[in-house]
């Protein structure tokens, strides 16, 4: 066990070292707290002043009589996030410059019809426009003014016309191909082929074959087998129009 003397004399000796340690901090050169707002403003001019002399960097701050420019409003408003963003916008859109989601703004106004858009499938817009009455009325209008015009016979053809193909084409009724008048002696090919030849459609030579006195003298050598058709004619088309 240690005696009650030994502690007490370490105690001692452990205050005498930290009261020597505190006095030798004391005793140390205290570093000066310089710069604008640690001294005041002469003290700092002067050590400015010395300093320029001695050709030394000079102190941060603001040198006497030095005026202070203040930044003008619209530069420190035109670096606002949003004006930044305006001008970026109007950058990318060919040089417009897009309307400012301000509250000042008049809204913009809502085309609900454009011009030459039917609105007949709105059963709203129809409904404010007319009523049932209106269109009962309407659809009597209509009926007033209906007229159901019946088919007629064709006026007759006038003189001097020529032959009709179409009236001939629905009074026969023999096939093509099918003789009914006497055509022996008359099989020469090459000149039945320069005749018809000499029309530009079946239609034609039909007609001229008809002017010429028809099926029962054949003047012009244009129907060789007697069926009383020239040069194929066919009146096949004819009878099917007229349903027969």
């Amino acid at each position: 066990m240690v005696p009650k003397q030994g502690v007490t004399c370490a105690m001692k000796a452990i205050f005498l070292m930290t009261a020597a340690a505190f006095a030798l901090a004391s005793c140390g050169p205290t570093v000066p707290e310089s710069g604008v707002g640690f001294e005041d403003y002469q003290t700092y001019a002067q050590r400015q002043q010395a300093a320029e002399q001695a050709g030394a960097a000079p102190l941060p701050g603001i040198r006497p009589g030095q005026t202070v420019v203040q930044a003008p409003v619209s530069d420190i408003a035109s670096n606002t996030p949003e004006s930044t963003a305006a001008v970026r916008a109007a950058a990318a859109n060919s040089g417009i410059t897009p309307i400012e989601a301000s509250p000042g703004n008049t809204a913009p106004q809502v085309v609900t019809n454009a011009a030459g858009i039917s609105n007949e499938n709105s059963f709203e817009a129809v409904s404010a426009e007319r009523d049932i009455g209106a269109d009962a009325q309407l659809i009597a209008q209509n009926r007033a003014q209906y007229q159901l015009i019946t088919p007629t016979d064709l006026p007759p053809r006038p003189s001097g016309s020529g032959p009709n193909v179409v009236e001939y084409a629905l009074r026969t009724t023999n096939p093509v191909g099918s003789p009914l008048y006497d055509r022996r002696g008359r099989d020469d090919g090459n000149r039945i082929s320069a005749a018809c030849g000499a029309y530009t459609s079946s239609d034609q030579a039909q007609a001229a074959f008809l002017a010429a006195g028809g099926p029962q003298k054949d003047r012009k050598g244009l129907d060789p087998d007697g069926d009383g058709f020239a040069c194929a004619w066919d009146p096949a088309p004819f009878r099917a129009a007229r349903g027969g």
